[in-house]
């Protein structure tokens, strides 16, 4: 290994050491969300962030300054951005990749396991189901899709109507205040 890749490797160590250390300090001393510190993290890799975001996977890819999120979104765990396609490579001449940014619009949740695809827009207020395949843009506000390939499979506003009564607020429980609850008020759990 050549000096300078050695050398790009340790620093590359020396930041995400310095993550999690930044992780402990806010979350044990400090007592703070240390989501702050992974958005600034990611902001620093490149990509765009509104404010409010809280992110349960990383929001890395191999083109991290190709990825844009808008305000209030949240991202489920095991979600992947895929910002460029290597497959070009064996059909186009020349050529080693397609490449795509994605943007999440402004008050979007992207569910557990999806996979967002090079190119992708989702405007404002678009929910994506849980382990959709996202392969096309949505423009249309207030949707909620799902599938692989994801497709519209309803609305926010239908989706709010029927689970109005349902929605309960556990932000703030420990893990022990929140499962009594829960068990307290089981009436209120949905039923499919």
């Amino acid at each position: 290994m050549s000096t300078a890749k050695g050398m790009i490797l340790i620093m590359s160590r020396l930041k995400r050491l310095n993550f999690y250390l930044k992780i402990i300090f806010y979350k044990f001393i400090l007592k703070k969300d240390p989501m702050e510190i992974k958005v600034r993290y990611y902001m620093d890799c490149g990509v765009k962030i509104g404010k409010n975001m809280r992110a349960f996977s990383p929001l890395i890819s191999a083109e991290p300054y190709l990825l844009e999120f808008g305000d209030d979104v949240t991202i489920s765990t095991g979600v992947k951005f895929t910002t460029h396609d290597n497959s070009a490579s064996k059909v186009i001449p020349n050529s080693t990749d397609l490449f795509g940014r994605i943007k999440i619009g402004n008050n979007c949740f992207i569910g557990q396991n999806s996979l967002i695809l090079p190119g992708i827009e989702l405007v404002d207020n678009i929910i994506v189901g849980s382990g959709s395949v996202v392969t096309k843009s949505f423009k249309q506000e207030g949707l909620i899709i799902a599938g692989n390939p994801a497709k519209p499979i309803g609305s926010i506003v239908n989706y709010k109507e029927k689970y109005l009564e349902n929605a309960l607020n556990t932000k703030g429980l420990s893990f022990e205040e929140k499962r009594i609850y829960l068990l307290n008020n089981q009436d209120l759990l949905i039923k499919k």
